[in-house]
């Protein structure tokens, strides 16, 4: 769930937002709705009556913002970050204050902060004029598997074209969900590169450099030592895709203790395979290829293991992605071509060695 609250600000500037044709999709509604977060929308309705405070949809502040661009942003803290933005519906520059679910201040003292402005007016206080805390965006459903897919597989290009192709090679360091942004036809694009490094050069193996980057994403060893390898990114990709298949937030602390960690939650289902559909996303509904859940479960378990020289590296995280996005039909193809190679060359091995004894 996105929570996000809006205040006005007083002077007017020459501060203009253009209309951005990428939005931030989430993957689906996360965990439960929790009671207080209804009891505040009831409340609020009550003042919104009043002309206190008003329901402003994702895509609204998206577009205010320039979808959550760096250029906009004003202000974080504890609660998370503050962007300035327009909104053109009310004629208004306003202050957006997006809550951070994985901040050092709870969700309870947010709520509490939005509850007590929508129910106050003073000319020396800060005016709230709305909120959004939409589960979805507008007018969208959940992703279904083969969007996810998708997802998956264009954000791992992404990862490979920076580990392989770029020159010098880039680790990026902050690889996390919400880095990736989508168009409307799925299409992942990977954003905020602020905390990239440049990768190791002169023979050695690994970057010595502060510890950065999100709790939960980041690679056990990098944690630990400060040293990061592209093994580490293909860590924070595994824990991605892990959020991608389940639906789950890496971490949540809405859920029951022992869910509140997505891998620790997780680590025990891999190693029993009937338990395989219990990490699947139950807003998927069952709705995708047994096997292809299994392959891509597979793929995450190898990215998040504990030792970076035991997890694969992205280009063969690309290669697995790409057959598994295949349609049915080319896979089918593809198994029917390589079985034909495999044949030739068995035959072509048998004359050879005919002709050795001969």
């Amino acid at each position: 769930m996105r929570l996000f609250s809006c205040f006005r600000l007083k002077k007017k500037s020459s501060f203009k937002v253009s209309r951005s044709s990428w939005t931030n999709k989430g993957f689906g509604k996360q965990g439960k709705t929790l009671s207080f977060v209804r009891n505040l929308s009831r409340i609020i309705d009550k003042s919104k009556r009043r002309n206190l405070s008003q329901v402003f949809t994702f895509h609204e502040l998206a577009v205010a913002t320039e979808n959550f661009n760096p250029q906009c942003l004003v202000g974080e803290g504890g609660f998370g970050k503050v962007y300035k933005g327009y909104i053109e519906s009310i004629d208004q520059i306003v202050a957006v204050k997006q809550l951070d679910r994985n901040g050092l201040q709870g969700n309870r003292e947010f709520f509490c902060e939005v509850l007590t402005l929508s129910l106050v007016q003073h000319s020396n206080l800060v005016k709230l004029i709305g909120y959004c805390a939409d589960d979805l965006c507008p007018g969208k459903e959940p992703l279904d598997w083969t969007a996810r897919i998708k997802i998956a597989s264009g954000a791992a290009k992404g990862l490979e074209y920076l580990h392989d192709v770029a020159d010098p090679q880039i680790i990026y360091r902050d690889f996390k969900a919400s880095n990736i942004l989508l168009d409307e036809d799925f299409n992942p694009k990977l954003s905020d590169l602020g905390l990239a490094k440049l990768g190791p050069t002169g023979g050695k193996e690994h970057v010595s450099t502060r510890v950065m980057g999100t709790y939960g994403y980041c690679a056990p060893e990098y944690q630990m030592t400060g040293q990061l390898t592209k093994k580490s990114d293909v860590y924070s990709f595994g824990v991605v895709f892990l959020e991608i298949i389940s639906g789950r937030r890496v971490i949540d602390m809405s859920r029951p203790t022992e869910e509140q960690n997505l891998i620790h939650w997780a680590a025990p289902l891999f190693k029993d395979r009937s338990q395989f559909n219990a990490i699947a996303d139950p807003l998927l509904g069952g709705k995708y290829p047994k096997k292809s859940l299994y392959q891509a479960l597979a793929i995450a378990a190898m990215c998040i293991q504990e030792e970076a020289d035991r997890r694969p590296l992205i280009a063969d995280v690309v290669m697995a992605l790409e057959y598994l996005a295949m349609p049915i039909d080319e896979k089918k193809a593809t198994l029917t071509s390589t079985e034909s190679i495999h044949h030739v060359e068995s035959v072509k091995g048998g004359n050879a060695k005919d002709e050795l004894g001969a």
